[in-house]
């Protein structure tokens, strides 16, 4: 799939979750954060070579490709606000490959935040996650919902 074609179905996906909402706002429960989480999820799984390939080459142009091997995984974040998006992580072949996830979890003291991103080898949000060990995050791209 071309980069254009990507970016039309990227847009044509938001656009559709921007809509669906604005019409759910008034729910306690917005169907519209729920797709887009969703569709965003789906989006990185379906096109994860390409995201890669794109964050690859954007970090490359500047000099700062990740040395290694990679791959783009859905980004799940607790705390903080909602976000959901991709994060490309980066290490050792065997240790990329077992990588679902990378878990952000953010929190505020004072005037200062904190965000910690762990690449986990499951793709739940909930527990532990089991952080897969050797393995880095590169870059993050995210959307919030």
């Amino acid at each position: 799939m071309t980069m254009v074609r990507l970016i039309a179905v990227i847009l044509v996906l938001v656009g559709l979750l921007g809509f669906g909402w604005a019409a759910t706002k008034a729910y306690a429960i917005d169907l519209g954060d729920i797709l887009k989480v969703g569709g965003v999820a789906f989006l990185v799984t379906q096109y994860d070579d390409q995201i890669d390939s794109f964050i690859t080459s954007a970090l490359g142009e500047r000099e700062a490709a990740a040395q290694g091997a990679t791959k783009v995984v859905p980004i799940l974040s607790l705390g903080g606000g909602g976000y959901v998006g991709a994060a490309q992580v980066v290490g050792n072949p065997e240790n990329v490959q077992r990588v679902k996830a990378v878990i952000q979890v953010e929190g505020r003291f004072g005037s200062g935040r904190a965000q910690l991103l762990v690449p986990a080898t499951t793709d739940k949000a909930t527990g532990s996650p089991d952080r897969a060990k050797g393995v880095g995050v590169s870059a993050v791209v995210e959307f919030r919902i």
